[in-house]
């Protein structure tokens, strides 16, 4: 069962860039960038599942709280831990990742509490269905990396969204949910 998680890391990495007085570039770093997503199994379990390919940039500035971001995840990259279920989340029966190969997060819209990033705004495509997205910072922080001498900004996003928005409507009729938790981690390094 997929779900738009990808777009959603995006909106996170956009909200790394928090930090600075002027408007600044970032690139999300891959290595420390998960979209994770979570569905209900039969309500006994839980499903697991996460992107492992995703890009995106992000323009930000503190001062004028203010800030673009564009996330983009290969839905081809979903790793569950269990190839055949791998393999079912890539059919038609789910992403139809043969047809619709990416999801991608666009967002201009942040909040604030204070000077950290509260919530980030936007838009999820996927499947060829855009919906609006808002993801909530359960953890945001800006430091200077010591290996690479550069600002990174990052932290911890979550939403619940509703698949069938986006067609995602496999095993509706069964009694699993609508609903997907998307938990995305994320740093960006300024270019």
């Amino acid at each position: 069962m997929r779900f738009p998680f990808l777009p959603i890391f995006a909106a996170a990495s956009l909200l790394a860039g928090a930090t600075q007085a002027q408007a600044a570039d970032y690139a999300i770093d891959p290595t420390h960038t998960f979209v994770t997503f979570e569905i209900s199994h039969f309500g006994t379990s839980t499903n697991r599942g996460r992107f492992d390919k995703k890009e995106g940039t992000l323009q930000f500035d503190r001062a004028a709280k203010s800030g673009k971001v564009e996330v983009t995840v290969d839905i081809a990259s979903v790793n569950t831990g269990t190839p055949a279920f791998n393999k079912h989340l890539l059919s038609s029966d789910i992403f139809d990742a043969s047809k619709f190969t990416t999801a991608k997060f666009v967002s201009d819209k942040f909040s604030f509490e204070g000077d950290k990033v509260s919530e980030v705004s936007g838009t999820l495509t996927l499947m060829d269905k855009t919906s609006p997205v808002t993801l909530k910072a359960t953890n945001f922080n800006c430091y200077n990396h010591p290996r690479l001498k550069r600002e990174v900004c990052g932290g911890d996003f979550e939403t619940t969204l509703d698949r069938s928005q986006f067609g995602l409507n496999y095993g509706l009729d069964w009694g699993f949910p609508k609903n997907v938790r998307l938990v995305i981690q994320v740093e960006a390094v300024k270019q």
